[in-house]
């Protein structure tokens, strides 16, 4: 069935068709991984990223571990989404407050264009984990603001726009380690400094997605609401193992859910999503939308280690949302 879809049109999106015989909603790039994991000098790994599309190519600001463990933010610039060059170094913000631009780490971010900038979401070390955000104009200065939340947090994800006047976000509280817990709620704010009118979104539900579900990449303005892909967690007698589903949102009131799958839309199974510095994982983090076509891209990153891709049409993954939901 046709959607509604509120996007642009992106004509160099990257893409693969369905591969024959392929029964799956969503199917993998042949070329995955795409950014391995020792892409930079020094570096670790290089993982649950974001991506955008930037001046007839694409920019991203990318997760880079370097060999002290160390969380860091690095930016990146693309001609077609597959083949990266990566700043060896992380990126510096101009901040006000040293209190708050005291960098201890930062992780997993979200970038999401709003309105004149690109606005950047990360998980920030401030005694403990929160959601640190920040912005830019060129990929070239980046400008802090102040956390968007008291520690406990991860996963703050941005809307696209603003909802009845005021600027939204999804986010998971937590604590300060890897939690055995996490619901996502809905958070907004008039001048994204003060975040308020927090509303429970979903919990943890059964089988695959039983221990904890987070927020993925950005949502998608849809005629059948906010399309989410998010990640959900059960935890087995072997550690934790990370899938994805995806989720319709009321357009208007987006704490109210109105579809989520039941059955999970991408999972590990490939070696690099099942051996890596931690194993079990896909964690999708950005997309890539071309609207007239319904194509749609997915980064995610694999067993917390190297960078891939997959891709769906928006068409088939909401008729399966609907058809396969909770």
């Amino acid at each position: 069935m046709k959607h509604t879809i509120n996007g642009s049109t992106l004509p160099n999106i990257i893409w693969e068709e369905k591969p024959e015989g392929c029964n799956e909603i969503i199917w993998r790039s042949k070329s995955n991984p795409i950014i391995p994991r020792n892409l930079l000098p020094g570096g670790n790994s290089i993982f649950n990223s974001a991506v955008v599309p930037f001046e007839g190519g694409y920019a991203g600001v990318f997760r880079c571990d370097d060999k002290t463990l160390t969380a860091r933010l690095h930016k990146g610039f693309s001609k077609d989404g597959l083949h990266w060059n990566i700043d060896p170094t992380p990126i510096k913000f101009t901040y006000d407050n040293e209190l708050i631009g005291k960098f201890e780490y930062g992780y997993d971010p979200r970038v999401c264009w709003i309105e004149d900038r690109y606005y950047i979401t990360w998980c920030n070390g401030y005694y403990g984990p929160t959601i640190g955000m920040g912005y830019t104009y060129d990929f070239n200065e980046f400008f802090q603001m102040e956390n968007a939340f008291l520690p406990y947090n991860r996963n703050g994800v941005l809307f696209p726009r603003r909802i009845h006047g005021r600027y939204a976000m999804l986010s998971r509280p937590s604590d300060d380690r890897h939690t055995d817990f996490g619901d996502i709620f809905y958070s907004e704010s008039q001048d994204m400094i003060y975040w308020g009118r927090h509303r429970h979104v979903m919990s943890p539900a059964g089988g695959w997605q039983c221990t904890k579900v987070g927020g993925g990449p950005v949502p998608i303005e849809t005629g059948e609401g906010w399309l989410i892909l998010y990640h959900g967690v059960i935890t087995t007698c072997n550690g934790f193992i990370y899938r994805a589903g995806a989720a319709l949102l009321d357009i208007d009131q987006p704490w109210k859910v109105k579809y989520r799958t039941a059955p999970y839309i991408l999972s590990p199974q490939m070696l690099y999503e099942c051996v890596g510095d931690v194993p079990n994982v896909v964690f999708p983090v950005a997309t890539l939308l071309d609207a007239p076509t319904g194509r749609m891209t997915i980064y995610y990153g694999a067993a917390d280690t190297c960078t891939c891709l997959a891709y769906c049409y928006v068409d088939e993954l909401i008729d399966f949302i609907k058809s396969n939901s909770l």
